[in-house]
Formats: C-alpha cells, sequence, structure tokens
C-alpha cells in the first residue's frame, strides 16, 4: 500500500490507494440509524487549566477575526446579493460535539443504533447532537430540485469510504461561490459558531447529517469534540481526500489533539488558504 506522509509527521493513504484496504471492523452501521459510543470507549477530555485558557484565547481570537473581517464580509454579502437570487447566509443541520446522556434515556430512540446487546440503563453514552452552520451562500438556491442526484447519499457500506465529498466542477456552484471557495472566504460566519461554542478554530470539519448512517462506532468517536473551522484534514488535502482519508485523519486528530497540534494546523491553514490547495 502507497503511504505518503502528512506535514505533521504522520502517515495518510495516497489517493489512488484502494479503499478496500482498510482494516477490517467487528461491527458494521446500520443503515439509517447513527451509532452511539459508550463512554468509557472514549472518555472525556480533562478540563485544565490549560484548556480553559486556550477557549478564553480561541473566543477573542473569533471576535478579532469578526470585526477585522467585517469589511471582507459586507463585500461578500453584495457580491452574493448580485451574483444570484437567494438569501445572502446558507444555514444547515450539522452534528455538533455528541452529548453524554444514559442508556435510559435513549431507549426508545429510533434514529439511533444501539450497541448489540442494547443500552445499559446506568451507563453513559456519546449520543449526536446538531447545531445550526451557518456561511455564505455559494450554490444556487434551487440547487437541491435542480439537481437531486447530488443529495441522495446512497452509498454501499464498502462504497462509502471511497467516495469524494467534494466535487471539483460541481454545478450546484454559483460564479461568486466558485470564487469564495477558493479563497474561503465563505466560512468566515463561521466565526460566530466558534464564539457561541458551537465549534472550534480546529477540529473535524462538520459533516453533513445524511452521512452519519455510515459511520461505525469507532468513526463515531469523531464527534467527541467540537467541529472545527479548520482541521487536520483541511491542511492534508482537503478537496482532494476521499471520505475514508478525511476519516482516518479526524481520527488522528481526536486521539492527538493538543494545543501545540492546534497552533501548526493554523499555521499551515493559512499556508493552505493561500496556495489555494485542495479548495475547489
Amino acid at each position: 500500500m502507497e503511504l505518503a506522509p502528512n506535514p505533521l509527521g504522520s502517515v495518510v493513504l495516497r489517493r489512488g490507494a484502494q479503499a478496500g484496504a482498510r482494516a477490517p471492523r467487528a461491527e458494521l452501521p446500520v443503515l439509517g440509524r447513527v451509532h452511539v459510543v459508550p463512554v468509557e470507549a472514549i472518555a472525556p477530555s480533562p478540563v485544565t487549566a490549560s484548556r480553559v485558557v486556550y477557549r478564553a484565547l480561541e473566543i477573542m481570537a473569533a471576535l478579532i477575526g469578526l470585526v477585522v473581517g467585517m469589511p471582507v464580509m459586507l463585500i461578500t454579502a453584495i457580491v452574493v446579493r448580485l451574483d444570484s437570487p437567494g438569501p445572502i447566509l446558507f444555514r444547515h443541520k450539522r452534528p455538533a460535539r455528541s452529548v453524554r446522556l444514559r442508556g435510559r434515556d435513549l431507549e426508545g430512540r429510533t434514529d439511533l443504533a444501539p450497541p448489540p446487546c442494547g443500552y445499559r440503563p446506568d451507563a453513559w453514552y456519546w449520543a449526536p447532537s446538531y447545531f445550526t452552520l451557518v456561511k455564505f451562500r455559494t450554490m444556487y438556491v434551487d440547487a437541491r430540485t435542480r439537481f437531486p442526484s447530488y443529495y441522495d447519499y446512497k452509498y454501499s457500506r464498502d462504497d462509502f469510504h471511497a467516495q469524494f465529498p467534494t466535487i471539483r466542477v460541481d454545478p450546484r456552484v454559483t460564479r461568486a461561490g466558485r470564487l469564495l471557495r477558493k479563497l474561503s472566504i465563505d466560512e468566515l460566519p463561521n466565526l460566530w459558531s466558534v464564539v457561541k461554542g458551537d465549534m472550534s478554530l480546529v477540529g473535524p470539519r462538520p459533516e453533513a447529517p445524511e452521512v452519519l448512517q455510515y459511520y461505525t462506532t469507532e468513526e463515531m468517536a469523531k464527534f467527541t469534540l467540537r467541529p472545527g473551522i479548520t482541521g487536520l484534514a483541511q491542511v492534508c488535502g482537503r478537496g482532494l481526500l476521499n471520505w475514508g482519508e478525511t476519516l482516518g485523519l479526524d481520527l488522528e486528530y481526536v486521539r492527538t489533539r493538543s494545543v501545540a497540534l492546534d497552533l501548526k494546523i493554523m499555521c499551515l491553514t493559512v499556508l493552505r488558504v493561500l496556495t489555494g490547495h485542495g479548495a475547489f
């Protein structure tokens, strides 16, 4: 299997690597329903003084970004309005950080796939939760009706990891939207989500809720952290990565997360935005 070093020292599969080379998993997802994760499998990160300080600095940085970026956002709003009919902002439900709930509180949830032996009433589980992602609109307002096939999200269990979440030539994207995506300007409103606590500056990118049905219990560990504006997958390939490669990097970030790693990712994000690597 061909491997390529990522800029932070770990390894990721090249785009041409075969999806079938993944390590086998004992459990397959129940399609249409989302897995919960036992808390004992992934203990919550301890709240340390450094984490509290980091969160305060993160909020401050997001507020500064909103103030400094206000002129750019005002210009962007005008461009979006003039380029195509529809709202300036796009709002969409996305998975947030999972919440801890007892097994007794999850009984009867038809949207969730319980563990093979059922819920233990007094045990704690990570269960999915959602928030409203806000960004500048980059697609035609009627994209869902004009291009319904792009919203099917119907894959086999074996094919999901080999799919690419980002489409290189996407007919749903407007003229202005192509430029906004290339420069990552459409993500600027995400800074407000950081202030609110729905997102972090660094973390796994918010996923489309329709694909959670394909995640295994192991992969749902991705959502034990807040989603981020940028992340390890964004600096290691972004739109060039398929879902399997992106998930692998997201899970690596969950396992190795640190303030030092976040700072490296932020610095590399600036470089990736300036060069447009993986953005289309």
